[in-house]
């Protein structure tokens, strides 16, 4: 199986997967959702200011949107560190952590079946 073959299979099971779930995320609110996790598990939390100025995903009021929508559906939520009140830092929550776990099996199942 082709290298193409693979991805377009990941890509079907990442479908499916999210028809299942019946909670889907758009691709601005995804790739918003992916770069808070990785900078989390970098342990840099990436701050609403930060998140705010990601013109390569999205314009501000569109990230604001999409924040607002990623903490609705439960996948992000919002914490202080330390005593400094002023800076919120955006984590991924167990719903987030739940999500990346399903894709990292969608994903492992496309490349056993190569």
């Amino acid at each position: 199986m082709s290298t193409k073959q693979i991805y377009m299979r990941f890509l079907n099971l990442l479908q499916a997967l999210e028809v299942e779930q019946s909670q889907s995320i758009d691709l601005d609110a995804k790739k918003l959702l992916e770069v808070i996790a990785v900078r989390f598990e970098q342990q840099k939390p990436l701050t609403v200011t930060e998140a705010m100025g990601l013109e390569s995903i999205a314009s501000p009021a569109t990230i604001h949107r999409k924040l607002d929508q990623l903490r609705e559906m439960g996948y992000i939520d919002t914490v202080f560190e330390g005593k400094n009140r002023r800076t919120k830092y955006l984590v991924p929550t167990q719903n987030a952590h739940n999500y990346f776990e399903s894709v990292g099996r969608v994903m492992q199942e496309a490349l056993i079946e190569a």
